[in-house]
């Protein structure tokens, strides 16, 4: 279920933006295994490599970063993602910049997504004893502000045209969230390899296996739905079916075939 009407969703290709290696894979990766298992393309953003992330003094932030962004890619493999991008923003201390916006517009347009996934910029305490780390709460606005309306505007960041890169209007945008929720993806039949992506993060995970923790907050999630194990969303959709199946995302006069007719024109939205 992806849509709250136990219809399911596949997007052909799905853009995910985070802070760190590991956050894909305690958030999300259940649904992108589920995507990718039904023909979804992915590809990762990670702002940081996570280079503070390891607690060993012995080892520089070069030598953590390295080992950091091996166990991504490991992580993205295990659910069938081949294409892992590292923005390589200090660890700890990531700020939703313009110059990062901008970055992300970059790849948005590269890669031309229907679906962007992301975390929530506004979960700040998120239960009784954790506060969200800072790094995720300015990733998670800095993939919002440039999602929209940045990547969509075609004189914004015109410059990035010199690279072939023009303006795009992703069409839904998933962020990951406990309380404020409207989505549920039913991950039963990829939870398994959700824990497997994790295991890879070798450098975070040490002993502990995190196969309980992991299907006990899914499950909790799963609590009064058709499911075993869940991972929820907040889902704001950007453009209607009609708009995306006619322009794919595409804005500039030329590129997106004018409706057939005037109740398809009625549902699009001006800008």
């Amino acid at each position: 279920m992806t849509d709250g009407k136990n219809q399911v969703y596949i997007p052909e290709r799905v853009l995910v933006i985070v802070a760190h290696p590991d956050d894909i894979e305690f958030g999300m990766a259940g649904t992108i295994a589920k995507w990718v298992r039904g023909g979804a393309q992915a590809r990762y953003i990670l702002c940081t490599s996570g280079q503070v992330g390891i607690k060993d003094p012995n080892l520089t932030l070069e030598e953590a970063a390295t080992i950091r962004e091996e166990e991504q890619l490991a992580a993205a493999q295990a659910v069938g993602v081949d294409e892992v991008v590292y923005l390589r923003y200090q660890d700890g201390i990531l700020e939703n910049t313009l110059a990062l916006r901008k970055q992300l517009v970059r790849e948005i347009r590269r890669f031309r997504p229907e679906v962007l996934i992301t975390l929530d910029p506004t979960a700040v305490f998120v239960g009784e004893n954790y506060i969200n780390h800072p790094d995720h709460r300015a990733a998670g606005g800095a993939a919002l502000d440039a999602v929209f309306p940045a990547a969509g505007m075609p004189a914004l960041f015109k410059e990035l045209e010199a690279e072939g890169l023009t303006a795009h209007e992703t069409r839904k945008v998933y962020v990951s969230s406990w309380q404020h929720a409207n989505t549920f993806v039913d991950i039963t039949e990829t939870i398994d390899l959700k824990i497997a992506a994790l295991r890879q993060h070798k450098s975070q995970m040490g002993d502990w296996d995190p196969t309980d923790r992991i299907k006990g907050w899914a499950a909790e999630r799963a609590k009064g739905l058709e499911a075993q194990y869940i991972e929820s969303f907040r889902v704001i959709t950007l453009r209607t079916d009609e708009e995306w199946a006619r322009c794919k995302g595409h804005v500039l006069p030329g590129d997106c075939p004018e409706p057939e007719s005037e109740a398809e024109a009625l549902t699009g939205s001006s800008r």
